[in-house]
C-alpha cells in the first residue's frame, strides 16, 4: 500500500515533467521537410543586396481594369499590387523548397507531430496608423477570411479546429485529426488585418477606400480602373528584420492599366513604364527590334530558374455533358499540334508540358514503382490500367503518321464514345446533337494558338467557336464555371500541399470562385491529395505527388500546352539587381533603382528625343 501511495503521489509530477520536457521550443523558422537553411542569427537572404539603395519610382504595366481594393473576397476585381500593403506571420525564402521565417511572428512553436502551431508576435509590429499588431487581429483575420473570404481560404485553412490566444503576444492554432504537416507553414502565410479598422466596415463588400495595412507600402493614389500608386512607408516597423533586408527598395510603385497586351507592349517600348515580364514568345522573338534595344537602353534578358513549371493547358469543364466521357477528352488532345505551334508560332522557345509538376522531381515519369506503386495499388480497380502499364505522354505529331495519324486515333476514340460522322459533321449517334463547344479567352494573343487547333478539330467534324471577352466578364464566368473550355494555369511550388484540394478536390467542384475549373470529382484523387498533405518527409512527398500526378495525367482533364525554363524580362536600363538568382527565379522585389544608371538613361532619352 505504501509503495502504491508513493507512486500515486509521484506520478503526476513525473507526467508533468514528461509533458514539460516534450514542449517544443520557439524557433525562428520552419522547413516543410528537413532543416532550415538560414540560422537564427541570419541577417539577410543570400539572393539580395543588403546594402541596396532605397529610392526612385518604378512604373509597371498591367492588363484590364479594377473596381476594388479588397483582394480577399469574390466580389469585384481587385487592383494589382495590394499584397504589398500587408504583412504575414511568416514569409518563404526563394532558395529553399518550402521554408518560412518570421515577419510579424518573432518565433514559432510546433510539436513533432505538427498537430498545432503557436506564433509569438513581435512587440514592435504595428499597423500604418501606429496601432500595434495584436493577437486579436490574428484571430479576427483568420475567422473573417474563413467566413467571408474567397473559397480558397476555406480549403487552405479547412483543417484548423480552433484558434486561441495563449499569451499576451501568442496565438495558437489546433488542427483537426489527421496528418497535415504543411499546415503550420500555411498558417504562417496568414495575412493579418487590423480588426479595429474593419470594425465599422463591411468586409465582404468591394471598396475603393484605401485599406489600412502593416506592410512596407501603403496606397498613395487611386484612379479607378486606370492606375494605382504605392509609396514606401517611411517608418515601416519591419524594414530592418532579416527577411526584409535588401527588399522593398523602390520609394514608389505605380501600376498603369492597359486595354490589352498589344497596347501595353507598345507603351512599354515608348518608355511609358519600366519593367515587363514577357509572356509572348512571338513578341519576344519579333517585337523588340527597336532602336532602344539596339542602343542598350532597353534590356532583354532571360533568367533561368529551377522551379516547378506546373500545368498550363486547355481545360475541359466536365460539368458540360460533352466532356464527361474521358474518351472524348483524350480524343480532342490529338488535334492539338504542339510541334507545329512551337515551330511556327513560338519560335522554338518552349518545351511540351506532360506533367502537372513539370521541370521537377515531382513529375511522374516512367512506370510507378517503389513507394509510389505502393500508394497506387489499393486503388488499382478504380484506375485505368494505363496508370500501371504506360508512361503518359501527350500526343506528338513527330510520331508515326504525324498529325494525320493522330486525327485517325482521335476519330476512333470519338466513334467509340458514340460520336459519329454524318454529312461531315461529328454528331451524337443517338440524338444527332452536333459536337461543338466554345473556347473562352481573355487575351487576343491566344487566338492565333486556338485557331489552328480549331482547324484540326474541323477535320474531325467538330466545330468550335473562339470568344475573347474583357477581364471582368472572364473572371465572372470562371467564378461561376460558365464556360466550355478555357486556358487553365495551375502554378505549383516545390512543396505541394493543401492547395491541391482546391485545384482538384471534390469539395471544391461547386464552390463559386474556386480553382477546380475542370469539375474534378474523383475519390482516388481526393485520397492521394491527402497523402501529399500528410507526407512526413521529402521522400514520401515526392512519391505521393508522383502518384497524384500520374492519376491526373491519365484522367485527361486538360490538353497540356507548354512551359519555359527561364523568365523572359525586359527593362529600361535604370536598375541594379543582386548577383545571385535563387532556384525559384527572378525576384524583382530585390531590385533597386540605380541613381547613376537612371540619370544616364534620362540624358540618353532626352538626346534621342525618346
Amino acid at each position: 500500500m505504501l509503495l502504491r501511495s508513493v507512486a500515486a503521489v509521484l506520478l503526476p509530477f513525473a507526467l508533468a515533467s514528461a509533458v514539460h520536457a516534450a514542449e517544443p521550443k520557439p524557433v525562428h523558422g520552419i522547413a516543410m521537410h528537413g532543416d532550415v537553411k538560414y540560422g537564427p542569427e541570419f541577417t539577410h537572404f543570400d539572393y539580395v543586396n543588403p546594402d541596396a539603395p532605397k529610392g526612385g519610382t518604378v512604373r509597371l504595366g498591367t492588363i484590364g481594369s479594377f473596381d476594388s481594393l479588397n483582394p480577399f473576397i469574390v466580389k469585384g476585381q481587385s487592383a494589382a499590387g495590394l499584397g504589398q500593403i500587408y504583412d504575414t506571420l511568416m514569409t518563404s525564402s526563394a532558395d529553399e523548397p518550402f521554408t518560412e521565417y518570421g515577419v510579424l511572428a518573432e518565433s514559432i512553436r510546433v510539436p513533432d507531430d505538427r498537430s498545432w502551431v503557436e506564433f509569438t508576435l513581435r512587440p514592435e509590429a504595428k499597423f500604418h496608423d501606429g496601432e500595434p499588431v495584436k493577437v486579436e487581429d490574428v484571430i479576427w483575420s483568420f475567422n473573417t477570411l474563413l467566413e467571408k473570404g474567397t473559397p480558397f481560404y476555406r480549403f487552405y485553412y479547412g483543417s484548423v479546429a480552433e484558434v486561441s490566444q495563449t499569451g499576451e503576444r501568442s496565438v495558437r492554432f489546433d488542427f483537426k485529426p489527421g496528418e497535415n504537416r504543411e499546415l503550420p507553414l500555411i498558417l504562417g502565410q496568414l495575412v493579418v488585418l487590423p480588426k479595429h479598422y474593419w470594425a465599422d466596415k463591411e468586409f465582404d463588400k468591394t471598396t475603393l477606400d484605401a485599406p489600412l495595412g502593416s506592410g512596407p507600402y501603403k496606397i498613395a493614389s487611386v484612379d479607378p480602373g486606370r492606375s494605382i500608386s504605392y509609396e514606401r512607408v517611411d517608418d515601416y516597423w519591419g524594414e530592418d528584420i532579416a527577411v526584409n533586408k535588401g527588399m522593398n527598395n523602390f520609394d514608389r510603385i505605380v501600376y498603369e492599366y492597359y486595354r490589352d497586351t498589344t497596347v501595353a507592349l507598345e507603351a512599354f517600348k515608348a518608355g511609358a513604364f519600366d519593367y515587363r515580364a514577357e509572356n509572348s514568345s512571338k513578341a519576344w522573338a519579333s517585337e523588340y527590334d527597336v532602336p532602344a534595344v539596339r542602343n542598350g537602353l532597353l534590356i532583354k534578358d532571360e533568367i533561368h530558374h529551377h522551379r516547378t513549371a506546373g500545368m498550363q493547358g486547355f481545360a475541359y469543364n466536365t460539368r458540360r455533358d460533352i466532356f464527361k466521357d474521358k474518351r472524348v477528352r483524350e480524343a480532342l488532345a490529338y488535334a492539338f499540334d504542339f510541334e507545329w505551334s512551337n515551330d511556327n508560332l513560338f519560335y522554338g522557345q518552349y518545351h511540351r508540358t506532360r506533367s502537372y509538376f513539370d521541370n521537377s522531381e515531382l513529375a511522374a515519369t516512367g512506370l510507378p514503382e517503389g513507394d509510389e506503386l505502393a500508394l497506387l495499388e489499393p486503388y488499382r480497380d478504380q484506375l485505368p490500367e494505363e496508370v500501371f502499364t504506360e508512361e503518359y505522354n501527350p500526343p506528338s505529331s513527330t510520331g508515326p503518321g504525324g498529325l494525320r495519324g493522330n486525327l485517325r486515333e482521335a476519330g476512333k476514340l470519338l466513334t467509340d464514345a458514340g460520336w459519329v460522322v454524318k454529312d461531315r459533321k461529328r454528331v451524337n449517334a443517338e440524338t444527332g446533337e452536333p459536337l461543338t463547344f466554345e473556347v473562352l479567352l481573355v487575351s487576343p494573343l491566344f487566338e492565333r494558338i486556338v485557331l489552328p487547333f480549331a482547324q484540326n478539330l474541323e477535320r474531325l467534324g467538330i466545330e468550335i467557336t473562339v470568344r475573347t471577352v474583357d477581364s471582368a466578364q472572364y473572371i465572372r464566368r470562371l467564378d461561376t464555371y460558365d464556360f466550355d473550355m478555357v486556358v487553365g494555369n495551375f502554378g505549383q511550388s516545390s512543396s505541394p500541399g493543401n492547395e491541391q484540394r482546391e485545384f482538384w478536390g471534390t469539395a471544391a467542384k461547386d464552390q463559386e470562385g474556386g480553382r477546380n475549373l475542370m469539375g474534378i470529382a474523383d475519390p482516388v484523387i481526393d485520397a492521394l491529395i491527402e497523402k501529399v498533405i500528410a507526407a512526413p518527409d521529402r521522400k514520401a512527398l515526392v512519391a505521393a505527388t508522383n502518384a497524384l500526378d500520374r492519376v491526373l495525367q491519365w484522367g485527361f482533364w486538360m490538353i497540356p500546352q507548354w512551359h519555359a525554363t527561364y523568365d523572359r524580362i525586359a527593362y529600361w536600363d535604370m536598375f541594379g539587381r543582386p548577383d545571385i538568382v535563387p532556384d525559384s527565379g527572378n525576384v524583382f522585389s530585390a531590385w533597386w533603382v540605380d541613381p547613376a544608371k537612371y540619370e544616364t538613361l534620362q540624358k540618353k532619352r532626352k538626346n534621342s528625343g525618346g
